[in-house]
């Protein structure tokens, strides 16, 4: 009887999911809340230790996110134009900054955070109830659009009030912001719940592209990315500000906190699982077992970032081996057909398109790089440290180069496409 509850339990967890963007956004800001709610209870008491510029830092991060891949601000939905991928990447350097050195950007980042959350909390809350086409409409239909309109509404409350004690800490003890935070990560749950619910009940109808009026500023132009490319970005953007920012850091300029680093790492990696179903050791089914191995990488990354020094070794060793085993298992994949192919060629070898030519080079270069930035990690005096810095910017500029590659790539197909259905 037990194994035949588990058979369908197991391949129901190797089923693909279908979880939006938006719902892992939201799952994921529902684990940083919880987990930072039930930690402040211990640092209040001076059992954990607490980097608060690292917590502010990997919020703003994943508000970016937000902002970059779907156009979803702190102050409502808009048109993902370039100047708006643009303002997204410039929240995600300053977060990934405040985590990265800490004691810097500490009154910045804090009250930035406390301006959006209290703020962007009451657009949410005005465009909740005053718009036509959400509460109102809501609430007419029973079922799970009136579950949505309550998950909204204690979302946007308690992004108000978190707001409010962001920019005012002395107005709450730590153990009621803990307990606000609780339920501030409940409700970011009951709202991935109802937003998963909706999108099955009433899935979204294909729109047809509109030919928009050509704007004579290209950052107003909509910036047609696709998800895994807006990701690519965001990845790029932190490897190469990493690097950059070891500089100083190894002449002892400025300081690190390398929990910080790991955690964010750690976070970005499970939004790439979860999202893309993209790993270290390559691309897999986004299966819900990718979707917990994320949620569990992400509360690593997200414990990390908050209570510093305890478990530095663990995600030091785990990203240091995730890197090299995913770097030589892609060059094993990339090398052992062409292997194949020298000892049993084929009668009349075909030429590579250029393009492709540049993509087999560009991750054959990235996945050497991924093994020397593990190897870093798993004996850090192995790789001289000036080096180390090198390696990082070598691989964020890499990353850009992938981006631009795989676009061109995206549009040389469009436009065979294209031509096939147009023949004539």
């Amino acid at each position: 009887m037990p194994a035949s509850r588990t058979k369908p339990n197991y391949v129901k967890m190797r089923e693909e999911s279908d979880l939006s963007l938006e719902v892992v956004i939201l799952l994921i800001l529902g684990v940083f809340m919880f987990l930072f709610g039930i930690l402040l209870f211990r640092i209040h008491t001076g059992e954990l230790p607490y980097n608060p510029d690292s917590t502010y830092g990997l919020f703003l991060v994943i508000v970016a996110f937000q902002i970059v891949t779907m156009g979803k601000t702190p102050f409502g939905d808009l048109r993902r134009s370039w100047l708006l991928v643009i303002v997204g990447i410039c929240a995600a350097i300053l977060g990934m900054v405040a985590c990265f050195i800490p004691g810097t950007l500490s009154w910045l980042v804090r009250v930035l955070v406390g301006v959006l959350l209290f703020a962007g909390g009451i657009s949410l809350i005005l465009q909740l109830f005053f718009s036509k086409e959400k509460a109102r409409l809501w609430m007419k239909v029973p079922g799970v659009l009136r579950h949505l309109t309550i998950a909204c509404g204690l979302v946007y409350a308690i992004t108000i009030i978190s707001g409010l004690i962001t920019l005012f800490p002395g107005i709450t003890t730590d153990p009621q912001t803990g307990i606000v935070l609780l339920a501030y990560g409940i409700s970011f749950f009951y709202l991935s719940w109802c937003i998963y619910k909706v999108s099955g009940v009433y899935p979204e109808e294909p729109v047809e592209l509109k030919k928009e009026s050509r704007n004579r500023f290209k950052f107003l132009q909509e910036a047609s990315i696709s998800l895994s490319l807006a990701v690519l970005i965001m990845v790029g953007v932190l490897i190469t500000i990493l690097g950059f920012l070891l500089f100083p850091v190894n002449l002892g300029i400025l300081p690190f906190s390398p929990d910080g680093q790991l955690g964010l790492l750690l976070v970005i990696m499970a939004i790439q699982m979860m999202t893309l179903g993209e790993t270290p050791m390559g691309q897999y089914k986004r299966s819900w077992l990718m979707i917990v191995l994320g949620i569990v990488f992400a509360a690593m990354g997200i414990f990390s970032c908050t209570v510093p020094g305890i478990l530095t070794g663990m995600v030091q060793i785990l990203l240091g081996v995730l890197n090299i085993l995913g770097g030589g298992i892609l060059l094993l994949k990339r090398f052992i057909p062409i292997l194949q192919g020298l000892k049993d060629p084929p009668g009349e070898p075909v030429p590579l398109p250029p393009i492709a030519k540049k993509l087999a080079i560009t991750q054959t270069v990235l996945n050497v790089v991924s093994i020397a930035f593990g190897l870093s990690m798993l004996t850090p005096g192995l790789i001289p440290a000036m080096i180390v810095p090198v390696i990082l910017i070598i691989n964020g500029v890499l990353l850009f180069v992938l981006g631009y590659i795989l676009q061109e790539i995206t549009r040389i197909e469009e436009s065979s496409d294209q031509s096939s259905a147009h023949p004539g």
